[in-house]
């Protein structure tokens, strides 16, 4: 073995004490040396006998007493704080756990709300609790209801109480209209339902007039299905008995169609329905209707076909102009034009 390779082993020997995992024991033998050098080994008391000191300093101290100083210096500044602190510190966190569960609650109205509307005005539907919609399920209690949350995404006051957030879900999905929307992969026009659902708590503010028109339309399409079934037992029809709302529903798109500048709308549907819309929106008579029924009407050379694939199409008048609805003809019912 050379006389570099002996120097270099020896020196990693005499040196291989003072590498990271001997530090705490290092200190410690250091400290013992402080207070009293012959406590020591005679080689531990040479090599700490020679480390470097910097001019005009003063000669080290012992490392845990002044560690222990700087501990009673703290607690003498701050151990009446301290207790209050991590007190505030448990309130918090526990608020913010709650908060989360609020923000979950608001989300599961609008993901399950609508299976717990109201739907039948008579009462007589009996409804199943919906575990996800209560405050227990959530870890929410009576006793939370006076506590002021973040409102998050819901469309109201930034903050409010629990009382008052869950007042505000219960009426916009569990009032007498049920939206299932939150299927919806585009978050804008998700956002675009809940402005319109949430701002006004799930009921629309009508004046009586427009309410009166809404119950002429209603009427009129449950008046023709009755006649239909009354008149002409037997006949096919594909009633829109259970989807009269449909009605007044392309009614309203027409009129607000009209005051953003369209001029005309094309409407392709199925089968069901649509001798409804041919009469109660497109403007079909009802005589013309009932010949179809009693097989004295002719189409001309679309003579032979049924009365449920014939197309339609008139002039809406609006007070923001005419629209042009056209109801496309409709030849089978496996598809939809």
């Amino acid at each position: 073995m050379s006389k570099k390779t002996t120097a270099s082993m020896q020196n990693l020997w005499e040196n291989a004490m003072l590498d990271a995992g001997s530090a705490a024991w290092l200190e410690g033998l250091y400290e013992r040396y402080l207070s009293n050098p012959n406590d020591v080994d005679t080689h531990w008391r040479e090599y700490f006998g020679t480390l470097p000191r910097v001019n005009g300093t003063l000669k080290d101290t012992i490392h845990s007493e002044i560690k222990e100083q700087f501990k009673h210096i703290t607690e003498r500044r701050c151990g009446s704080l301290l207790p209050p602190m991590k007190s505030a510190s448990a309130a918090s966190l526990a608020h913010e756990r709650k908060q989360v569960k609020v923000l979950q609650l608001i989300n599961a109205y609008r993901f399950r709300g609508h299976q717990f509307a109201k739907l039948d005005p008579l009462g007589r539907g009996f409804s199943h609790a919906i575990e996800e919609l209560s405050l227990e399920n959530h870890d929410l209690s009576v006793a939370d209801l006076t506590t002021v949350f973040a409102s998050g995404s819901l469309y109201g006051p930034e903050e409010a109480s629990l009382q008052e957030i869950y007042a505000i879900i219960s009426a916009s999905y569990c009032g007498s209209i049920g939206t299932e929307y939150m299927h919806i992969s585009e978050t804008g026009e998700k956002r675009w339902i809940q402005q319109r659902i949430e701002t006004v708590r799930g009921k629309a503010k009508l004046s009586t007039k427009q309410k009166r028109a809404l119950l002429g339309r209603l009427i009129a399409a449950e008046g023709l299905e009755r006649y239909l079934h009354t008149k002409y037992v037997g006949q096919k029809r594909f009633s829109l008995e259970g989807g009269e709302t449909l009605i007044p529903l392309i009614h309203e798109l027409t009129q607000r169609g009209a005051s953003h500048g369209i001029k005309e709308i094309v409407i392709g549907m199925a089968h069901r329905g649509r001798l409804n819309v041919l009469v109660n929106v497109m403007g079909k008579t009802p005589a013309d209707l009932f010949q179809e029924f009693e097989g004295t009407k002719s189409h001309g050379e679309n003579m032979g076909d049924v009365k449920y694939h014939m197309g339609f199409s008139s002039d809406i008048k609006t007070p923001n102009g005419d629209v042009h609805l056209a109801l496309a003809f409709n030849p089978s019912h496996l598809e939809i034009v």
